[in-house]
């Protein structure tokens, strides 16, 4: 079963690619999804602990949580350690339950897949970029996203440029979505035809 490692910096399209991949059967590891169900089960309790305040209603609220990051960002450290193995240990159950469907390929949607680490955990990985400009573009429409968040985000995150050189395969979404749905059916068969030269744990 071949492990595609999906990533790619906020505004450059990674959900909407991970979408594509979907579309076309395969199945999809959200990291940022499995974060969110954490924040509403098992990591409020370790969460509120190490951040008095953030837990409201037996959640945790992203914005709060987000607010005191932003005013101590020393606090990442600290959430990445609770975090991290709990959205591993989803990751490896849904890695199982692949295996055991007998799929042939997955995909592992992950934001910091280089900055984590979770690149080696990776067989092929795939990066959506588009041009910077784009790319600011559409962070700045978010709603209640500020120029200084961006920058805040961006300095958190490996440079584009690096991820470009570290990919298998490129996706660029400043393109359009059918340029990337092509491109995403072209990287299946290539991996499903054997073209690609790499590691693979099948």
């Amino acid at each position: 079963m071949i492990r595609i490692g999906l990533t790619g910096s906020i505004g450059m399209g990674k959900s909407t690619t991970a979408g594509l991949f979907a579309a076309e059967g395969i199945a999809v590891n959200d990291a940022d999804a499995v974060v969110h169900a954490l924040y509403q089960g098992e990591a409020v309790a370790p969460v509120e602990a190490a951040f008095p305040g953030v837990a409201k209603d037996g959640v945790i609220d992203r914005s709060e949580l987000g607010r005191r990051l932003a005013a101590d960002p020393a606090g990442f450290k600290r959430l990445e350690a609770i975090v991290h193995p709990l959205v591993r240990a989803r990751e490896e159950s849904f890695l199982r339950e692949q295996q055991t469907a007998g799929a042939d390929m997955v995909v592992l949607d992950i934001p910091l897949l280089f900055e984590t680490g979770a690149a080696e955990r990776a067989d092929v990985v795939v990066v959506v970029t588009c041009d910077a400009e784009i790319q600011r573009k559409r962070v700045l429409a978010r709603p209640g996203m500020t120029a200084e968040k961006f920058e805040l985000i961006l300095s958190r995150q490996v440079p584009d440029a690096e991820k470009r050189a570290r990919a298998d395969f490129l996706i660029d979404t400043g393109e359009g979505l059918d340029a990337a749905r092509a491109r995403v059916k072209a990287i299946i068969a290539e991996l499903r035809n054997g073209q690609w030269q790499g590691k693979t744990d099948a």
